[in-house]
């Protein structure tokens, strides 16, 4: 899986971090919570920066940028475990919006990223649906192939016009 651009703020961090924890889960390698008692936080900050072409940039930035990187972990931990609870339900909607696609034929990247966004939009109501959207469209760019922006954006859009993600919490 690639890795994250510059000026990256908690709520997208935190984002990143979960998708990399449901992708394994998702995978088998781990249940939800060893994934994420396993998620290496200095390593994820180190390949960030490496990204960014400054290898040292969790050094140089202190304990600020750490401090950020702790905080979004908390979150996607979070992110995780909520997901992972609403699964069922989660798979359903997206299930309802591919015609062509099984769920478990889809790349892992995607589906999890799908599965985070659908998640979003169900159970996080101070963000904007679009917002989710956008952010899990960056997601797919970054951490899926070719093809899997327009995939995750078309499913999500299905799914805001009419596909049951205007329902919310059952």
């Amino acid at each position: 899986m690639k890795r994250s651009g510059k000026g990256v703020g908690k709520r997208r961090m935190a984002r990143e971090m979960a998708v990399q924890m449901l992708y394994q889960v998702d995978l088998g390698a781990s249940d939800a919570l060893a994934a994420i008692a396993a998620f290496d936080l200095v390593e994820y900050l180190r390949q960030a920066g490496a990204a960014q072409g400054d290898d040292d940039a969790p050094v140089r930035d202190g304990s600020a940028r750490l401090e950020q990187a702790r905080l979004a972990f908390e979150q996607a931990g979070q992110m995780v475990l909520a997901t992972r609870e609403h699964l069922e339900e989660i798979d359903e909607k997206i299930r309802r919006q591919t015609e062509n696609w099984r769920l478990e034929r889809m790349p892992a990247v995607d589906r999890n990223i799908l599965r985070l966004a659908v998640w979003e939009m169900l159970y996080e109501t101070d963000v904007p649906r679009l917002v989710v959207v956008d952010e899990a469209v960056e997601l797919a760019k970054r951490f899926g192939s070719e093809n899997s922006s327009r995939f995750v954006n078309g499913l999500l859009d299905g799914l805001m016009r009419g596909g049951g993600a205007e329902e919310g919490p059952e």
